[in-house]
């Protein structure tokens, strides 16, 4: 972690920025896919998730937003078709990245995005990239474009918030202290962009104040 990097010196979501981009609305995109947000706590993953997708683009011009937006989205909308009794049992312990329950959630989620997108007038060319990200998310450890990457950096960068160590604790049965190392020793080095990192450092120090993570 970057002690540099706090709420007074960075823009994020704990320092009360928003992204500055305009985005394309993805309102037609939220309303079909509200089904596959009511499992694992995608309804709130999902959307802050995006916000920080949208921060990362907003250093990042050179990304396409349509794509990164379109795949942080739906990226994890496949938990929903998988056996939920076996998402916290297989999902998140062990060696979790490759339980074949992470693989179904990521060709469900692909399934899903191209069940969807056509009807809402979207190409074929934006379906293919946005199921090349979602395919691999969490399975495969190299990232094929900066749409990859920033998609990445965004699906991790929510845990360091309050309400992403409250929901993820409870997921690898920790206290919130204990996947506060987590996050520093495992979550962190994986992070792919100096934004993505400069973001976690500044949450992350936001969190531990507030949830007293330093005491319990």
């Amino acid at each position: 972690m970057n002690k540099n990097y706090t709420i007074e010196t960075v823009e994020t979501l704990a320092s009360g920025h928003s992204p500055k981009g305009t985005w394309t609305n993805l309102d037609d995109v939220w309303r079909a896919a509200e089904e596959f947000m009511r499992v694992r706590g995608n309804d709130i993953h999902i959307p802050i998730s995006l916000t920080f997708a949208e921060l990362l683009l907003d250093a990042h011009p050179e990304a396409d937003p349509l794509v990164t937006r379109l795949a942080i989205l739906l990226h994890d909308s496949g938990w929903a078709r998988v056996d939920e009794s076996k998402i916290l049992t297989e999902g998140f312990q062990g060696d979790w990245r490759k339980s074949d329950i992470r693989f179904q959630h990521e060709v469900e989620g692909c399934n899903i995005a191209r069940e969807i997108l056509p009807a809402l007038g979207y190409s074929d060319e934006v379906i293919e990239r946005v199921t090349t990200i979602i395919d691999g998310h969490d399975t495969r450890p190299d990232h094929k474009s900066i749409e990859d990457a920033l998609m990445r950096d965004a699906d991790r960068l929510w845990r360091f918030t309050p309400a992403g160590i409250a929901l993820a604790s409870g997921w690898f049965k920790k206290t919130p202290s204990q996947y506060r190392v987590q996050l520093e020793e495992t979550t962190y080095p994986e992070l792919i962009t100096e934004a993505a990192r400069a973001l976690a450092s500044a949450e992350l120090a936001r969190s531990i104040e507030l949830l007293k993570l330093d005491l319990i």
